[in-house]
């Protein structure tokens, strides 16, 4: 080392400055050129943890052109994502429409958001279900105020809609299950209907969920409906509304929320904690889950000669990517 050769050497002949530093990637690099999987693999994640490297170190560039010019810093890009580029939809609702405000007064929901109704749900399963489908309603049943579980044997849903009507029940919530997990949930309006049909995926029950609270109280919890924008939107948003008693129960701080992300609807249930006058911290109770609307029917159950509003048609409706229906 001692005749120039070498990273000492060229460092002496630049006066004593480090050598550059070696790029680690060319900029024709391609993993795929690699043969061996266990060295591609490895270059991969490499490679990975180079580019967020780059991608925080210009985002704290930028950040710091940004405090530089102060008020003349320029407005922040809005990036560009799937929801803001979505298709525009005819049925798009506008709150200031007289034509949907006289509809959602005359709707089967009406006596419900009117205060003459208060809801009472039943909850049942498919025919024989297994544990995690009997703990995943009971605990769905301490979510929702006033609601009562009956697990079924052969009864066919055509009897008992007509006991549920008699006995007072506003809705009846089936839960279905497919190899000991559920994977569907029908919910009914009674007495007139409509139906929803929805594929049920991603359950998590309480004790699957990370740094649960403790179990929830008995108070009637607060609802919100995030982005039910369309008619077919606003009719789904009001069926799950109507589940629970008007007047929450703010002493219980518990809050049940429907959001609605690509027609995927998830449900989360919280609790949220004041830890001090500005900051609000939250917890979830569980149970966790989502929902995929496949039909919604007028009326009440009938899989025979049911008239349908709408039925989702995977091969015509899931043509484009930005195209959305709820």
């Amino acid at each position: 080392a001692g005749d120039g050769s070498g990273p000492v050497g060229a460092a002496a002949e630049d006066g004593g400055l480090p050598a550059p530093e070696r790029v680690l990637f060319p900029p024709t690099f391609s993993v795929s050129e690699i043969k061996n999987k266990q060295r591609r693999h490895f270059m991969f994640l490499r490679w990975k943890q180079q580019q967020r490297k780059e991608k925080l170190a210009a985002k704290k560039k930028r950040r710091k052109e940004r405090e530089a010019l102060g008020d003349k810093a320029p407005p922040k890009a809005v990036p560009k994502t799937i929801e803001n580029q979505r298709v525009y939809d005819e049925t798009t609702v506008d709150p200031n429409d007289e034509e949907v405000a006289f509809d959602e007064a005359t709707d089967e929901f009406a006596p419900y958001f009117n205060r003459q109704t208060v809801p009472k749900i039943l909850i049942t399963t498919s025919d024989r279900p297994r544990g995690r489908t009997v703990r995943f309603c009971e605990q769905l049943s301490t979510v929702i105020p006033n609601s009562h579980v009956y697990y079924r044997r052969g009864l066919a849903l055509k009897r008992i809609i007509p006991q549920c009507i008699a006995r007072d029940f506003t809705d009846l919530i089936v839960i279905n299950e497919d190899r000991k997990i559920p994977n569907g949930l029908v919910l009914s309006h009674l007495p007139d209907g409509p139906t929803a049909h929805f594929r049920m995926s991603s359950v998590r029950l309480r004790k699957e969920i990370k740094r649960t609270g403790k179990e929830p109280t008995e108070h009637v919890p607060e609802v919100i409906l995030n982005n039910f924008t369309t008619r077919l939107g606003h009719s789904v948003g009001r069926m799950f509304a109507s589940l629970f008693p008007h007047d929450p129960q703010f002493i219980g701080r518990q809050v049940a929320t429907f959001h609605n992300q690509r027609d995927y609807i998830f449900f989360r249930f919280h609790r949220y904690i004041f830890k001090s006058e500005k900051k609000v911290g939250i917890q979830e109770l569980g149970p966790r889950f989502t929902l995929k609307l496949r039909s919604l029917q007028k009326g009440t159950f009938d899989s025979k000669f049911g008239e349908y509003e709408w039925i989702h048609k995977r091969r015509e409706m899931d043509m484009s990517r930005r195209k959305f229906h709820l």
